[in-house]
């Protein structure tokens, strides 16, 4: 499966001049009168998203070196990868055939959990409350493995955040300010 998209792209003069027409040259002309002779005029570009495949994946390999970060490239044979979708310069050429040909980018989602602890602050004493807590950390670890998860985060109520923070390195959580975590809230389209 694949989609169009189509991207607003920036075209210098010197380059701009040798469009032809059925390139949009007419476009260009009503953006340089509006803009007073802009310096730079847009024109569209036609890009493909679809999905990996095999034959991508070296040049994946490539652009994540490109990019110098400090991890690991992902092991996209990982079931925990539910989406992976490349960007291309579109030639409607499939992917199989492609070798990763024209592979400007990737968006790749895998799955991990957030987990939630709910102890009532107002039953037992402190030491009744951090064997509870014991009690289902344990259990949920192992269900979580069970379930083929990798990784669990948690994100703490800043009033709370230090002395549980604690807690949770006493039992091998690790506070990991690598990178900035960001949130995306879906909605229904």
């Amino acid at each position: 499966m694949s989609w169009v998209a189509t991207v607003e792209k920036q075209i210098p003069a010197r380059v701009r001049d040798d469009i032809s027409p059925e390139c949009g040259e007419r476009t260009l002309h009503k953006q340089k009168r509006k803009a007073g002779l802009l310096k730079e005029a847009a024109t569209r570009e036609i890009m493909r998203v679809r999905e990996y495949a095999e034959g991508d994946l070296e040049a994946l390999r490539q652009i994540h070196a490109r990019q110098g970060f400090d991890y690991p490239f992902p092991d996209l044979g990982d079931p925990l990868f539910v989406s992976k979708l490349v960007l291309t310069e579109s030639d409607g050429e499939e992917p199989e055939a492609s070798g990763g040909k024209g592979i400007v980018g990737a968006a790749l989602l895998r799955v991990t959990a957030e987990a939630y602890l709910l102890l009532d602050p107002h039953e037992g004493t402190a030491r009744e409350r951090w064997n509870w807590l014991l009690a289902l950390h344990g259990a949920s670890e192992r269900d979580a493995w069970r379930r083929g998860l990798e990784d669990v985060h948690a994100w703490l109520p800043p009033q709370i955040a230090e002395k549980f923070g604690r807690r949770l390195a006493q039992l091998g959580w690790i506070r990991d300010d690598r990178f900035i975590p960001y949130c995306k809230r879906l909605k229904k389209r």
